[in-house]
């Protein structure tokens, strides 16, 4: 089943925050259909960002931004409603999965951002870095024992890249998630180093992404990220969305 494509923001953070619009602008010209925030309302402000999405054709997907709980919760919601996001997605520390109670303490946050969010119309979601599955915590996955506890409200944004550093199959996770998985970061590289690897476009790496991105779930959105490049971002982008809306894997602006 194919999702819509999108870039995650911190791919193009740097070009974002000397040139907003035009960043976004070029982002639709190779036929990208959205955006997940980061870093840009903290630099622009919700609205001029709501706004030059909008101008650009793009939709925001969601915001990569901290869990709202505690007392910076108000400001991090009133964002996202003036920024249009319908899902606020962020991740536990990786030194959060070592126990039970080390991640039951962390889900308190988590829980309480859904409770948060919930009560404005918005959505929580949770990112994963390698730890949760390189961790094993009562015979099993620490990701497992993550899911078990959170809230049933807040859904899965899936770094497969990271989850098979952490020694995971992507699409077996996927297909186990089911409907609560909605979002995938795409990324590519050799799958050698969670600390040292270089990502390259999508599709010239170690990634099976035709297995994964076929495999069956409730996925509302692909969005690529490629971080640490040693090669042009925008040409990355576009050899990305070759690979993925070409390949018939995702749907572009364009076949």
């Amino acid at each position: 089943m194919t999702a819509p494509i999108a870039v995650m923001g911190y791919t193009v953070l740097e070009q974002a925050l000397t040139d907003l619009e035009g960043t976004l602008d070029r982002i639709a010209s190779l036929g990208y259909l959205g955006i997940e925030t980061y870093g840009l309302v903290e630099e622009y402000g919700a609205t001029r960002v709501r706004d030059a999405v909008a101008a650009a054709g793009l939709r925001v997907t969601s915001a990569h931004t901290p869990f709202p709980a505690g007392e910076a919760a108000g400001r991090i919601l009133d964002d996202a409603l003036e920024l249009g996001a319908p899902t606020l997605i962020w991740s536990m520390e990786r030194e959060e999965f070592g126990t039970r109670d080390a991640i039951a303490r962390g889900v308190e946050r988590v829980n309480e951002a859904a409770e948060n969010a919930a009560a404005h119309g918005l959505t929580i979601g949770y990112h994963n870095h390698f730890a949760e599955f390189a961790n094993t915590v009562d015979g099993g996955q620490a990701y497992d024992v993550l899911l078990g506890l959170l809230d049933p409200r807040v859904v899965v944004e899936l770094d497969a890249y990271w989850a098979r550093m952490g020694g995971a199959d992507p699409a077996e996770v996927l297909a186990r998630l089911g409907d609560r998985a909605r979002f995938i970061h795409i990324k590519d590289g050799p799958a050698e180093s969670y600390e040292d690897d270089l990502m390259v476009p999508i599709g010239e790496g170690a990634m099976d992404w035709a297995g994964i991105l076929t495999a069956p779930s409730g996925l509302a959105w692909h969005i690529v990220e490629l971080e640490r490049l040693s090669v042009d971002t925008f040409g990355a982008l576009a050899t990305s969305y070759r690979h993925l809306v070409g390949g018939g894997l995702s749907e572009g602006r364009t076949p």
